[in-house]
């Protein structure tokens, strides 16, 4: 079905691709955007007045475990990159191509293929088929891939087909087990725990391999001082290599973890302090490239548990941007910058024409207002789960409207 002509105007526009917002009018047309302050406007658009309010490309998040319609409205998510985990994992074509209509028309899921058959870890997928049903990218799932000379034919397959990897980031030799980061408050909750480094050394295995293949490779999420070191240095090096990180990882450390809080079992844990701040630095200087949520809805029978054996994961997607927008107000990163790390960034990794404001783009579109005080409260969350770390936390920025190809969903 497609859209009505469509005018917002009197809007704040939030471009990734430009330096700082403007005032201006956006027209969209069969879906697309077809104007920046037009000239004419067909007799037949719906006109919308964004009083001033910003207006900015849907957001994309880049690695979910859950895609939930409701919770990503509110959000003003309008994709989402769907991780492989599951019941079933996404190893087959059919369920690759389940999995990308499930959301329409109002959430465009883009599935990422499992890199091995069943996500164990030692025979590939069928890659090609899957692209063909409409993978975006391939990922290892919530574990890497343990055996290198199978990571490395993960990433030559997946760059052959032009395809982005998705790995998670932990030596499983030093993780296996551990539900935190070796701290002092892991050893006064007497937690089973690992070093920080166990994610430092993945990281430095998966880039000589990038090396080696050439091939794009994608950390979901790095939280250490180490390992941005490593991405840093690759960048330099020109190699393509990217990384994520979630709004948890940026204002929380282990101090969350006190009183068991299980809410706050994350994978990869909560850290220190140091490594807090250092990825407060990498989000500053560019070197992490998108802000996700890791949306993983988890209930009391995950979560209700004692610590250790509480499923890791938060419910993100409707946080994600009220959250990020606190990184604005206190000066982190500009209005723009978090538009590049919420939309433009990972719809370049999944190679669809989105997450920008560019004329021609798909009309994927939220009006936020950037003001409007609210509270995270679990019990009112859309999500099928409230399991949230910033439960009671007041935090400002709203999703007024959010247009789908430049149909408004309500």
């Amino acid at each position: 079905m497609i859209a009505a002509p469509l005018l917002i105007r009197n809007a704040r526009l939030v471009d990734p691709l430009a330096s700082e917002p403007r005032d201006a009018s956006l027209l969209a047309i069969d879906g697309r955007i077809a104007a920046i302050n037009p000239a004419e406007t067909p007799a037949d658009a719906i006109t919308v007045d964004a009083q001033g309010m910003l207006l900015a490309p849907g957001i994309v998040d880049f690695g979910v475990f859950a895609a939930e319609p409701r919770a990503c409205r509110f959000g003003g998510i309008t994709r989402v990159a769907l991780m492989p985990d599951g019941a079933h994992p996404l190893d087959q074509p059919g369920l690759i191509e389940r999995a990308a209509k499930a959301g329409k028309p109002d959430l465009w899921i883009h599935p990422l293929a499992a890199a091995t058959r069943a996500l164990e870890g030692q025979t590939l997928a069928e890659t090609g088929l899957m692209q063909a049903a409409g993978a975006r990218g391939v990922a290892t799932g919530r574990t890497r891939v343990a055996d290198a000379g199978v990571m490395a034919r993960v990433l030559a397959y997946a760059g052959g087909l032009g395809l982005v990897t998705v790995t998670h980031a932990e030596d499983e030799g030093l993780t296996r087990g551990a539900v935190a980061t070796t701290s002092e408050m892991a050893f006064r909750l007497g937690l089973p725990s690992a070093p920080a480094m166990a994610e430092a050394m993945a990281v430095a295995r998966d880039i000589a391999l990038v090396e080696v293949t050439g091939a794009p490779l994608h950390f979901r999420q790095l939280t250490t001082a180490a390992a941005f070191d490593l991405v840093r240095a690759a960048k330099r090096r020109g190699l393509p290599v990217t990384c994520g990180i979630t709004p948890a990882h940026l204002l929380l450390n282990d101090v969350a973890l006190g009183e068991w809080r299980t809410f706050a079992r994350l994978s990869p844990p909560l850290r220190g302090e140091d490594d807090r701040q250092a990825a407060l630095a990498a989000l500053a200087d560019g070197t992490i490239d998108v802000l996700c949520s890791a949306h993983d809805p988890r209930g009391p029978e995950d979560k209700r548990l004692p610590f250790a054996d509480a499923a890791p994961g938060m419910a993100g997607a409707e946080t994600l941007l009220a959250l990020g927008l606190g990184l604005v107000h206190d000066g982190t990163i500009s209005l723009t910058r978090l538009f590049a790390l919420l939309a433009a960034n990972p719809a370049r990794l999944l190679g669809v024409e989105a997450g920008t404001l560019a004329v021609g783009a798909e009309a994927d579109l939220i009006l936020v207002d950037p003001d409007t005080p609210w509270q995270i409260d679990t019990r009112r969350m859309s999500a099928r789960a409230g399991n949230t770390p910033f439960d009671g936390l007041p935090v400002q920025g709203r999703v007024r409207s959010v247009w789908k190809g430049g149909r408004r969903i309500d």
